[in-house]
């Protein structure tokens, strides 16, 4: 029997893994057939995205790129009340004092959103409960979406200190039209599943009896298609949203790192925390009083010039 050279093991460590070898803690992944499910696993936090949740996922996900035995992947959430919410708040308020860390972490927010669009097979976002900023992201990553008929989607970052660059201002004007994107993340307003089928947000709602149900019949007929081509139709799909997101998201990441100590950011995750509504009026108070300050200060700089000048002659 002849040993395998170093190019059989390259080669042989492209491949896909049990899903159970990974012992995955904020993730629960699992393998049947030909298809790959993969759910976010914090229930207690409505599903929110911590630092350790995008490690486990983008391992998740190369791994179901790599094994050639899996057609479909699933994308969901544990429990019935949240699909994902988005950022763990108590996490950003980390990152007030240590801005820096917040850019290692959008890193790993984007790397997550490459690997889902780039999976090189189709996916389904099972909308088993609320969508929420960043799972909304996560949502649009996706190919298909299918949701239980009692649930919504919101955005909140215009409401709560941040600005949904990481996928929703680039690809909600193509999903849903550019006014309705507007109202979305502006308004801040939840959108009922039914009101997100008829806008094309999602392609299904069904009873929450009938999710699994549905996603199976999607699934299957997506695995009855010829891969490559299915591949490579999705690369040409995507060229809208990889060109928007491209052309964005480097700066947005820099953009929100700075950002993150700002006294919009500060008030949007201290309120937060104290479990209070933001107070907006107090940040327009304050930028109308440094205009006052400023317009102030450019009088006494004019006043003193003109009296250096007179003295002067």
């Amino acid at each position: 029997m002849t040993e395998p050279t170093s190019e059989d093991l390259a080669v042989s460590g492209l491949t896909g893994q049990p899903a159970e070898s990974f012992g995955f803690k904020n993730i629960m992944y699992s393998k049947e057939g030909r298809v790959a499910t993969i759910a976010f696993n914090r229930p207690e936090v409505l599903n929110a995205v911590n630092l350790p949740l995008l490690n486990e996922l983008n391992r998740a996900l190369r791994d179901a790129a790599w094994d050639d035995r899996i057609a479909v992947l699933v994308l969901t959430g544990v429990g019935d009340r949240a699909f994902c919410t988005g950022a763990d708040m108590k996490e950003q308020q980390a990152f007030i004092e240590r801005p820096r860390k917040y850019w290692h972490w959008f890193n790993a927010f984007v790397e997550a959103h490459e690997r889902l669009r780039n999976l090189g097979k189709p996916t389904i976002a099972r909308l088993n409960g609320i969508v929420v900023g960043g799972g909304n992201e996560f949502n649009m990553s996706c190919d298909l979406a299918v949701a239980a008929e009692d649930i919504y989607i919101r955005h909140v970052g215009a409401s709560h200190g941040s600005v949904a660059a990481a996928g929703a201002t680039q690809w909600l004007p193509l999903v849903v039209g550019d006014r309705r994107a507007r109202e979305v993340l502006l308004l801040n307003e939840p959108i009922p599943a039914q009101q997100a089928l008829e806008w094309g947000w999602v392609n299904r709602v069904v009873p929450r009896a009938k999710l699994d149900e549905t996603v199976s019949e999607l699934a299957a007929k997506l695995a009855d298609k010829f891969p490559e081509i299915i591949r490579y139709t999705q690369q040409q799909i995507n060229f809208w949203r990889e060109l928007s997101w491209h052309l964005t998201i480097g700066h947005a990441r820099d953009w929100l790192a700075v950002h993150n100590t700002s006294p919009e950011t500060l008030e949007g995750v201290q309120s937060f925390a104290e479990k209070r509504p933001p107070d907006y009026a107090a940040i327009r108070r304050r930028w109308a009083n440094c205009q006052r300050q400023k317009i102030r200060n450019s009088r006494s700089r004019v006043w003193a010039c003109r009296r250096r000048c007179q003295g002067f002659h």
